[in-house]
C-alpha cells in the first residue's frame, strides 16, 4: 500500500520502544499529578500508545505547533495553531513529540510552558534527528535516533499524508 516508503522502523520494534517508554514514565512518575502534553499532529498515535502502558491516573491535553507547513525541512518560525485547554501551574508534564529536528520548535514550546508554571516538565519524543539540531535539546525519553532523512508514518506526514503507515518509512525527496 505505501511501495514509496522504505521501512526504516518496523511496526514490531516501534511499539516495543513505545512499552519501553511507557514502562519507564509510570516508573519515574508514580505518585505525581502527571500531565501527558502532545504537540499536534504528528505525536497522536504515538501518544495513544505510550499513554496506554503508563498505568497511572494522567492527564492528556494537546498543543498545535507548526514549523513546517507543507515543506520538507523546518522553516525555523514557529506557530502556536491550538494552545492548551487546562492550567498546569503545578503539574508535572510530559510533552510528547513525534520528532525533534532542529529543536527550535522544543525551545519555543519549553520556554512558553515555562511560564505557566508547572512544577516539572520533560520531553518524551518518538524520534531525534541530531545532524540537524540547530538548538542542543535535552531528551528525557527516546525512541530512536535517525539520520537526516525525510521520515513518514506512525503519525509524521508529508503534505498531510503518510501519517496512517504503521511504521516508520523514509520518503525519498518528495
Amino acid at each position: 500500500m505505501f511501495e514509496e516508503a522504505k521501512v526504516l522502523i518496523s511496526e514490531e520494534v516501534l511499539q516495543a520502544r513505545v512499552r519501553e517508554l511507557g514502562l519507564q514514565i509510570a516508573k519515574d512518575y508514580a505518585d505525581k499529578d502527571l500531565v501527558l502534553l502532545g504537540v499536534l499532529k504528528g505525536c497522536f498515535l504515538f501518544m495513544a500508545d505510550l499513554c496506554r502502558h503508563i498505568e497511572l491516573p494522567l492527564a492528556c491535553d494537546f498543543v498545535g505547533l507548526s514549523s513546517y507547513g507543507d515543506r520538507t525541512s523546518s522553516s525555523g518560525v514557529v506557530r502556536i495553531t491550538s494552545d492548551l485547554t487546562r492550567p498546569i501551574e503545578g503539574k508535572d508534564v510530559v510533552v510528547v513529540e513525534d520528532i525533534v529536528d532542529t529543536g527550535l520548535t522544543m525551545k519555543y514550546l519549553m520556554e512558553n510552558l515555562g511560564q505557566r508554571k508547572p512544577r516539572s516538565v520533560k520531553i518524551c519524543s518518538l524520534l531525534e534527528k541530531p545532524s540537524r539540531s540547530v538548538v542542543p535539546t535535552h531528551i528525557d525519553y527516546l525512541g530512536f535516533t535517525v539520520e537526516d532523512v525525510f521520515v513518514i508514518g506512525y503519525g509524521l506526514d508529508y503534505d498531510g499524508r503518510y501519517r496512517n503507515m504503521r511504521y516508520i518509512g523514509v520518503l525519498d525527496a518528495p
